[in-house]
């Protein structure tokens, strides 16, 4: 296994809930970053790891291999892809992303 194939691991390991986006929660790069965080924080995902995939051409690179998802970004809890923005959204109209991130985060 590569090694960003293991530091992708690695984030997945390390943390309930992450995110892999273009740029930050603070300056996301492309509107579906920033409705894909939009969404997890009115879910109340306050331990949100994000990894800005724009400052690891590597990481971009790869990620869609590990996860067989072509698109950014990609949201993962507990190890598990979920989807991109358009299902984080929907799950979170559904109130079923708040479920999840409650789940992966106990109190």
């Amino acid at each position: 296994m590569s090694s960003v194939m293991e530091r992708i691991k690695a984030e997945l390991d390390a943390y309930p809930i992450v995110l892999f986006m273009k740029g930050t929660p603070e300056l996301p790069m492309c509107g579906f970053s920033a409705r894909a965080v939009q969404a997890l924080r009115a879910a109340g995902a306050h331990q949100l790891r994000t990894v800005n995939v724009m400052a690891d051409p590597e990481m971009r690179a790869n990620l869609p291999r590990f996860s067989d998802w072509p698109t950014f970004p990609q949201l993962f809890v507990q190890g598990e892809l979920i989807g991109g923005a358009d299902i984080v959204v929907e799950l979170g109209e559904a109130g079923e992303l708040e479920r999840i991130v409650r789940e992966a985060t106990p109190a």
